[in-house]
């Protein structure tokens, strides 16, 4: 593999930021309008468990149900291995579906933070040596920086901000891009003739088989980030699949050499 690229592409969450803390907080305001329960403040080891077991949430409709799952005594470890099955049994369950989960939790979300932007973002950190790790990549002219993300581009520039970390216009495709993110990988191939060689480090196992499934996206290198929301199950997945590679927070904050 060469020892660097000319194109790095990143996620956004569980890649550079921890946004944990935010996503239970979101999910448990929804969970007390959907479910009602006699407490509203949530029991000590809900938000720990909630932690361990976020790596299966694909989409955000799914977290309320996670807290569902763990209040009705679901054990972690099943969460983690069968959570397509419970979350299906959860809907029938519970007569919702994601049509109903889904905008009540954008809508709290929303609404938090069209009232309390700041504290909103204070629920979201930096993992450590990635800022310091970008600063370092923005200053080489050989290598271009992108960033792809389900997240909003004003809020990944305001996170960004917060580091003294401004990026141009163009670096950042985030929620209003609506597409998957092979897709935003493939457009950005087209960049300049040759193709860039892209390097897209993700926490996402499954996003980084779809990306791998793409026939003319190939020359792609890919890195599951062992650090984000993904499971050891998933990690050592990645043992077979090559050529996707599994990266250290230690590797990822050093030279490209070191990956």
């Amino acid at each position: 593999m060469p020892d660097k690229p000319n194109l790095l592409a990143l996620d956004f969450d569980g890649v550079l930021c921890d946004g944990l803390l935010e996503y239970f907080q979101t999910a448990w305001r929804t969970y007390l309008e959907v479910w009602s329960p006699p407490e509203s403040t949530p029991p000590d080891d809900l938000p720990p468990r909630f932690y361990r077991t976020r790596p299966v949430i694909e989409t955000g409709w799914e977290m309320p149900l996670l807290i569902r799952a763990l209040i009705l005594g679901w054990a972690e470890s099943q969460i983690l291995s069968d959570w397509h099955s419970i979350s299906r049994q959860l809907l029938e369950q519970e007569h919702l579906s994601p049509e109903v989960l889904g905008p009540r939790l954008d809508q709290i979300r929303d609404q938090w933070i069209a009232t309390d932007l700041p504290g909103w973002l204070a629920l979201h950190r930096f993992y450590p040596g990635v800022c310091d790790r970008l600063r370092v990549i923005l200053d080489q002219d050989m290598i271009q920086l992108r960033i792809i993300t389900t997240k909003e581009e004003r809020f990944v520039r305001s996170l960004l901000g917060q580091q003294g970390i401004i990026l141009d216009p163009g670096i950042i495709f985030g929620k209003g891009h609506k597409q998957p993110k092979h897709q935003t990988l493939r457009d950005l191939m087209t960049l300049s003739d040759p193709s860039p060689l892209i390097w897209f480090v993700e926490d996402r196992m499954n996003t980084l088989l779809s990306v791998q499934g793409q026939p003319d996206l190939q020359q792609v290198k890919l890195f599951l980030a062992d650090w984000g929301y993904n499971t050891p199950i998933e990690r050592r997945l990645v043992a077979e699949y090559p050529p996707i590679r599994l990266l250290s927070l230690s590797q990822f904050t050093q030279d490209f050499e070191a990956w």
